[in-house]
């Protein structure tokens, strides 16, 4: 390169997607080099189980632009994002998966959209390629996600975008343990639009987001973002409250206007494991919001690096 300055700086998170790693980069190569040389390629190994941090070691010497962060153990796809955007000195940062399914070429449409005067541009997916499983976990996550935050946010959009420098500086300061790449960009601002790209099938492997994983994703997504289910339990509170009251007038009214008896063992036990079970479940969103207190009052670093290319 002529000089040090980064046009554009590629940010991709690699788990269990080793054999797809030199189509990624000739692919990268190929298109960035239509806007210019100026560019690197940041691919964070995620302690990928496919020996992945091997090939982005020789993709490193073979080409200087590529710079490659190992974390320490698996961290999770939004806190390997973090990392290479911590990494990031681009004018231009684009984030994109390393599947392939997110396709470098679409990036020169993403970077001309933000040429007309956009500070972020997200891709958004028409026509996703994905599974049925994957498309449907992925809208009943919005639609839960939407409710309890009450914002509205798109499920053709993933993490394919590119971001400007000053974006990318306001996003460093986010350091929280919940992370969620795309619901920090909506939250940050700026000038932002999205435009219909191309979306690609999965050519190697399948993705690592099991039942478990989307239900915790979606749990620390909606407890980071909305105090909303605090306020639910609370206005449930009330109204089991509200109608235990009138039940225990009408129970009062039929035995001393009526003579009917008020029937006895069956009905408190009813009550008491209803109200037990209540209580439980207002316990335990209360302590999802103090647990995620107390993962942030710890201050411990977001991710670690073991080595770096």
């Amino acid at each position: 390169m002529k000089n040090n300055k980064i046009h554009i700086s590629i940010v991709t998170p690699i788990y269990g997607c080793c054999s797809s790693l030199n189509s990624l980069y000739e692919r990268l190569n190929r298109t960035l080099s239509t806007i210019t040389n100026d560019f690197e390629i940041i691919m964070v190994n995620d302690a990928s189980p496919d020996n992945a941090w091997e090939g982005i070691k020789e993709l490193a010497l073979k080409d200087k632009r590529v710079k490659g962060i190992n974390l320490s153990r698996n961290f999770g796809q939004h806190k390997a994002i973090t990392a290479g955007l911590d990494y990031a000195s681009g004018d231009w940062i684009v984030v994109m998966d390393c599947d392939l399914q997110d396709q470098p070429e679409e990036i020169v449409k993403l970077y001309n959209k933000a040429q007309e005067g956009y500070d972020i541009v997200f891709g958004r997916r028409s026509e996703r390629k994905d599974g049925f499983f994957k498309k449907l976990s992925s809208k009943l996550f919005y639609k839960v996600y939407d409710y309890f935050t009450e914002s509205k946010v798109d499920n053709t959009i993933a993490n394919f975008s590119i971001i400007s420098k000053k974006v990318l500086d306001s996003l460093k300061e986010l350091r929280e343990q919940n992370r969620m790449y795309p619901l920090f960009i909506n939250w940050i601002g700026f000038n932002k639009t999205e435009i219909d790209i191309e979306h690609a099938k999965r050519e190697e492997g399948k993705s690592s987001y099991t039942i478990k994983k989307l239900i915790d994703l979606a749990i620390d997504s909606i407890v980071s973002q909305s105090n909303k289910p605090l306020k639910l339990s609370i206005k449930f509170g009330f109204i089991v409250s509200l109608l235990s009251l009138f039940y225990a007038f009408w129970l009062i009214v039929r035995y001393f206007l009526f003579s009917i008896p008020t029937e006895g063992w069956t009905s408190v036990m009813v009550s008491i494991y209803f109200i037990g079970g209540l209580l439980f479940a207002n316990m335990g969103i209360l302590g999802l919001y103090i647990g995620k207190i107390f993962d942030e009052t710890k201050n411990r670093p977001i991710y670690i690096v073991q080595e770096t290319t």
